[in-house]
């Protein structure tokens, strides 16, 4: 694992106003050991400053890359303060890490003290290729190695959280046979206007809980859901959110899929 350094402006993906954030990212390569309230994730040490009353939390998501054997994936993680678990992203097809979707249902979590990993399926080489021949996007049990990979990456730091999986579109397909391969560490999924009928014959060994969100006016993808939601035995859910098409782009729609994932994984963490 190596940490990549990058600009304020490059990490946050947002403008803020904060000039005394309550908690502080400094990189620490190895650094193991709690201090003073802080927490030590991926060789980075999460430090608790001073509280404000004229502040808010503000969490800068660190860049970070995961070998996998062929060459890195890379990933944004945002580590708030005593989180309870760590959600990984697993994107839709022909998306990435730098999903606006993603990303602002990613800053949600990190509020709700949730740590976030938020990754490239794909290397840049095979984001090249993909951009051409759209061979890799609809591979699910290749995109779900990668998630694979993250579990593993993610469950070998020092201080291992409970692991969730949040996956868009194809995303949720391979976040759920991610999970099915890696049953003893993944506590619960959750998935946004996702395809988990392509999932296949994995949902019927997926033991963490499943959430399923599909929006409201996103007919056939309900009909989807219905159909992966009876092939699951584990404990499962439903949620439609009214009035949503399926990138849940209408005022509101986004927050509720935010809020139903959050309570999901707190609930399951």
């Amino acid at each position: 694992m190596s940490v990549a350094s990058a600009s304020c402006g490059q990490l946050c993906g947002v403008e803020s106003s904060i000039s005394l954030p309550i908690f502080q990212l400094e990189a620490r390569l190895g650094a193991v050991t709690v201090a003073g309230g802080g927490v030590s994730f991926a060789g980075l040490h999460l430090m608790a400053a001073q509280p404000s009353t004229s502040a808010v939390a503000h969490v800068l998501p660190w860049p970070v890359t995961i070998d996998i054997g062929s060459g890195e994936i890379a990933g944004d993680l945002a580590l708030p303060a005593s989180p309870a678990g760590l959600v990984i992203f697993a994107h839709g097809s022909g998306s990435s890490r730098h999903s606006s979707r993603n990303r602002a249902v990613a800053q949600s979590m990190v509020r709700a003290k949730l740590a976030t990993l938020v990754l490239d399926l794909l290397t840049e080489a095979e984001e090249r290729i993909d951009a051409v021949t759209a061979e890799l996007r609809f591979d699910i049990p290749f995109l779900a190695q990668r998630v694979v990979s993250a579990i593993d990456w993610s469950s070998r730091q020092p201080r291992a959280l409970p692991i969730g999986l949040f996956g868009a579109s194809t995303g949720a397909a391979a976040a759920l046979m991610a999970a099915a391969d890696r049953p003893a560490v993944t506590r619960a999924v959750v998935s946004r206007g996702g395809r988990p009928d392509l999932a296949g014959d994995a949902l019927r060994v997926v033991t963490a809980p499943t959430l399923l969100i599909v929006g409201g006016l996103d007919t056939q993808v309900i009909d989807l859901n219905h159909d992966a939601l009876g092939r699951l035995t584990c404990a499962r859910q439903l949620e439609i959110v009214p009035g949503a098409t399926h990138l849940f782009e209408e005022p509101g729609t986004l927050e509720q899929v935010s809020d139903l994932a959050i309570a999901w994984f707190h609930e399951h963490f």
